[in-house]
C-alpha cells in the first residue's frame, strides 16, 4: 500500500484573502513576501500582475485597471509586500473604512408608492401662478397619485386620502379638497390597467390539441 505523503485538507489550509484567484496563486504571492532581495521580489511582483491581467482579460477596458490590480496584491500579501508600486499604495486603514451612511433618497419615505418624480411635479406646481393652467397641473398630479396608489394597493380608495397625501406633500399650498374638486373613478384606472394585461394566448392550445390528433392517426 502506497502512502499518500504532503496531503493538505482545505480545513487545515490558511484562509484565501480573494478566492477568486486559486490558492496556488496565494502561494506566489506568500513566495513574493520572502524573497529578500528587493530587486528579484520586484520582478516576481510584476509577474504576478502580469499573470492576474491575464487572468480578469475581461477587466482590460475598466479604467484603472493596472491600480486595480495593484490593489488587490498588496490586499493579498497583508501589506507586507515591499515592492515598488507605479500606483499609491491604499493603506489597510483606508480599506477597512466603513462607508458613510446613505441618506433616504425620499423626503417623504411613507408615501414611496408615489415615487420621487411626483414630489419634483408638485414642487413646479407650487412655484406657479394659480391660474386654470395651475390647476390643471393640480388636478393631473392628483390623479397620477390616485393612479400610482391604486398600483400599489390594488384597491379602491378614496379622493379625500390622495388629496389629504398631497396636501402634506406640498406643505399646505396644494388644497383640492377644498376646492371640491372630484378625481377619476377608481373602477376606470382599474379597469385600464386589466385591459393592458396579456391575454391568454389560446392558440398554443389549439396547436398542441391538432399535434395530440395527428399523433393519434395512423400512418402508412
Amino acid at each position: 500500500m502506497q502512502l499518500v505523503e504532503n496531503l493538505e485538507y482545505n480545513t487545515e489550509r490558511e484562509h484565501l484573502i480573494i478566492p477568486e484567484y486559486g490558492r496556488h496563486f496565494q502561494k506566489m504571492v506568500n513566495h513574493a513576501i520572502s524573497i529578500e532581495d528587493r530587486e528579484e521580489r520586484n520582478k516576481v511582483a510584476q509577474a504576478i500582475i502580469s499573470v492576474m491581467g491575464n487572468i480578469q482579460p475581461h477587466l482590460r477596458d475598466v479604467p484603472d485597471f493596472q491600480h486595480k490590480l495593484w490593489d488587490q496584491l498588496f490586499i493579498m500579501a497583508d501589506f507586507n509586500l515591499d515592492v515598488d508600486s507605479p500606483f499609491p499604495i491604499t493603506s489597510k486603514e483606508v480599506l477597512r473604512k466603513r462607508p458613510d451612511s446613505l441618506e433616504y433618497p425620499q423626503n417623504f419615505p411613507k408615501y414611496r408608492f408615489y415615487g420621487n418624480n411626483i414630489k419634483l411635479m408638485i414642487d413646479v406646481a407650487v412655484e406657479w401662478e394659480k391660474g386654470d393652467k395651475r390647476s390643471g397641473l393640480e388636478y393631473a398630479i392628483a390623479n397620477h397619485m390616485k393612479k400610482c396608489y391604486l398600483n400599489w394597493n390594488k384597491d379602491v380608495v378614496d379622493d379625500k386620502a390622495i388629496f389629504k397625501h398631497l396636501f402634506e406633500l406640498s406643505d399646505g399650498r396644494i388644497d383640492l379638497a377644498a376646492e371640491g374638486e372630484s378625481l377619476t373613478d377608481s373602477g376606470q384606472f382599474l379597469k385600464n390597467r386589466v385591459a393592458k394585461t396579456p391575454r391568454s394566448n389560446n392558440s398554443g392550445k389549439k396547436n398542441q390539441r391538432n399535434n395530440n390528433n395527428n399523433r393519434s392517426k395512423k400512418r402508412f
